[in-house]
């Protein structure tokens, strides 16, 4: 029944051993500050390496872009050097790890940044609340970037890109969704730019470019993934023409020669982020023609029914493998579908607790 998730696939230069990917998921386990990783975190990802690919959780490439209490960075040689033994770790177990690359925008509260306001596209502000050690706030306006400081930015993916190949990871991920950086200027409900990198679809594309090829000039396209989330309003990023502006994204990516093309579409009745806007992905296969991931809701059944449609090439499982570490080993194994439910107020908890201590099926 599971044969379709089970065939390997290629990723550009990274072979993948099956079509279950472990999709990125923030934890916040590191120590902050300085915000590195730890022996904990290298257990963590061993324990799921079991995983065609696993995409590591979303790493701040530089103190500007990381709001979130105890998540990596990869910035600093001391980051570098701590990551070294999670990528280890999962290699002795035969996995394959890409870190993904985050600069959260406007979306970083001023409370991580000594009081200064976040950058952004435009001087927007995110709705709600930005969780930090101090409780919860409300987010601030962010300011635009000026042209002349977009180098800068790019610079600091390229520097980022540097060390996770410096730390041992088989390629990288550049988160491009979930309403952060590269997400507020695709968007044109958060791009309100009137210079080359606003206005246009394809102008509002420029930064992810850059960016991109930034990445590619430090690992070549075969090593380097996106992630995008084409359909409905995240963390109040939005746009009015998600097949006008995702199908110039893709293009982009098309014309780069990217390893892979990540996608969260949730639907209608989706956990997080529900929306009745339609799924992008169908558009996004006919353009681009690398390997395909989809995410968000999965099960195993489904799973296997779109990869053996062709609507994709893998399937990425982010909340199924935080409490099940074995999940690509049960579902080879026709176990019984992701039975230790997480719990979500331990999500974010320090130390091993709702983290590295759930059974696998043969515990």
């Amino acid at each position: 029944m599971n044969e379709a998730l089970f065939q390997p696939i290629t990723l550009g230069a990274i072979e993948a051993k099956n079509r279950i990917f472990m999709a990125p998921l923030t934890r916040g386990r590191a120590a902050e500050p300085p915000f590195v990783p730890n022996d904990l975190m290298a257990l963590y990802y061993r324990q799921r390496s079991g995983a065609g690919l696993i995409i590591s959780e979303a790493t701040g490439i530089s103190r500007e872009g990381l709001g979130w209490p105890s998540a990596p960075g990869i910035w600093s040689d001391e980051q570098t050097e701590a990551w070294k033994p999670v990528t280890q770790a999962v290699h002795e177990a035969g996995g394959k790890i890409v870190m993904q690359l985050w600069h959260m925008g406007r979306i970083v509260h001023p409370y991580f940044l000594g009081g200064k306001p976040p950058v952004s596209a435009s001087a927007t502000t995110a709705p709600d609340h930005a969780h930090t050690p101090e409780g919860r706030k409300p987010y601030e306006q962010a300011r635009a970037l000026d042209k002349d400081e977009i180098p800068r930015v790019v610079e600091d993916y390229r520097k980022a890109a540097e060390n996770a190949k410096k730390a041992g990871f088989d390629g990288v991920q550049l988160h491009g969704a979930n309403g952060y950086l590269v997400d507020q200027f695709l968007r044109d409900g958060t791009n309100l730019r009137e210079d080359e990198y606003g206005g246009s679809p394809e102008n509002r594309t420029r930064f992810m470019r850059e960016v991109l090829e930034g990445l590619v000039d430090v690992w070549g396209a075969d090593r380097v993934g996106i992630r995008l989330s084409p359909n409905g309003e995240t963390q109040g990023c939005d746009d009015s023409d998600p097949a006008a502006t995702f199908g110039a994204a893709t293009k982009v990516i098309e014309e780069l020669g990217l390893a892979f093309l990540e996608l969260r579409e949730p639907g209608p009745d989706g956990t997080f982020g529900a929306t009745d806007v339609p799924k992008q992905s169908p558009l996004i296969r006919s353009l681009y023609s690398g390997p395909l991931v989809l995410n968000s809701d999965y099960d195993a059944a489904q799973a296997v029914a779109d990869v053996e449609a062709g609507k994709c090439d893998a399937i990425s499982f982010g909340r199924p493998y935080i409490s099940n570490p074995d999940l690509a080993e049960r579902i080879k194994a026709g176990a019984e579908w992701a039975p230790n439910k997480d719990v979500p107020k331990s999500w974010y908890f320090p130390g091993p607790a709702g983290y590295t201590d759930y059974p696998t099926m043969d515990e």
